[in-house]
């Protein structure tokens, strides 16, 4: 059966999930709180979380947003086999969305120009939702993901250009130099993504698509997940810490994505996920919508 999918449908949907996404944490990261905190030996980190803790409860209890920040909106479209969709129509009906949750809920806009930094007070701008859209062979199917990503986490992004005689302990090395560079200010326990491979834009991308895919996943490349499992210890014992402030949960994990790259060169990028790591999906099919994380 074909999936026809309305633009008005996606517009209701965009909007209701960065409401969604701004309240509610996905049970994945409330797990990884409870994790990090049976595990932490140092009272005061030990304090640190459990006010984070309480802050998740309360946001939920009363309907209020998990953080001030609205951050930049991105929106995951991931379209299946047998989908008729518009995609002009599909990205203007996003934008419309993010544009009504701002102005009906209403939210406050995180969104100016580069260089006048002015702001509409919309949540959009140039380019922004930021839209990416992807194939997979999931029948009747299209599943759309919002992600709001607040700018101290996002002011954690690095790249480097390596060459293959880096190896192994370049890559290394690059990660936790940049997780030290960025202590506390990109609101730990984090996620650290890592993107190996590609071009430079490509690993950039890698590094946020780790950076936001839930806790408790793996890298589908062998070698990226043994690299994350590398990485996850020697992250944690750098002492950063809640809120850089000291301990032993500095990232709830390091999560690594790969993809080919060229013969003389291997680009490492690092983009950090806060310890809100909010997100929310919607998935269409031919029975209707499903919401979730």
């Amino acid at each position: 059966m074909k999936l026809h999918v309305d633009p008005q449908a996606v517009e209701e949907a965009a909007k209701l999930l960065y409401i969604r996404a701004l309240k509610v944490l996905p049970d994945d990261i409330k797990q990884g709180f409870t994790r990090l905190d049976a595990g932490e030996g140092d009272s005061t980190a030990r304090t640190i979380l459990a006010t984070m803790i309480e802050n998740i409860a309360v946001a939920e209890r009363t309907d209020n947003l998990l953080c001030q920040d609205t951050g930049i909106p991105i929106y995951n479209v991931v379209i299946g086999c047998d989908v008729e969709v518009d995609g002009a129509a599909l990205k203007a009906a996003i934008r419309r969305g993010v544009e009504r949750a701002t102005r009906e809920h209403p939210l406050r806009s995180s969104i100016v120009h580069p260089i006048t930094r002015k702001n509409d007070q919309s949540s959009t701008g140039r380019l922004v939702p930021v839209i990416n859209i992807d194939f997979d062979e999931a029948p009747s199917t299209l599943r759309l993901e919002m992600i709001p990503k607040g700018s101290g986490s996002e002011n954690g992004s690095f790249l480097r250009m390596l060459i293959p005689a880096d190896g192994l302990d370049g890559i290394k090395r690059f990660v936790i130099d940049c997780v030290m560079q960025a202590g506390g200010k990109v609101c730990p326990p984090t996620i650290v993504g890592v993107g190996v491979g590609g071009t430079s834009d490509l690993c950039m991308h890698l590094a946020k698509v780790a950076a936001t895919r839930p806790l408790g996943s793996a890298c589908p490349d062998p070698e990226g997940e043994k690299l994350e499992k590398m990485l996850a210890g020697a992250v944690n014992s750098l002492g950063i810490g809640p809120q850089g402030l000291g301990g032993d949960s500095t990232a709830f994990a390091v999560h690594v994505e790969t993809a080919a790259t060229h013969i003389t060169m291997n680009p490492v990028a690092v983009n950090i996920q806060c310890h809100s790591a909010r997100r929310a999906t919607a998935t269409f099919t031919p029975t209707g919508i499903e919401i979730g994380f």
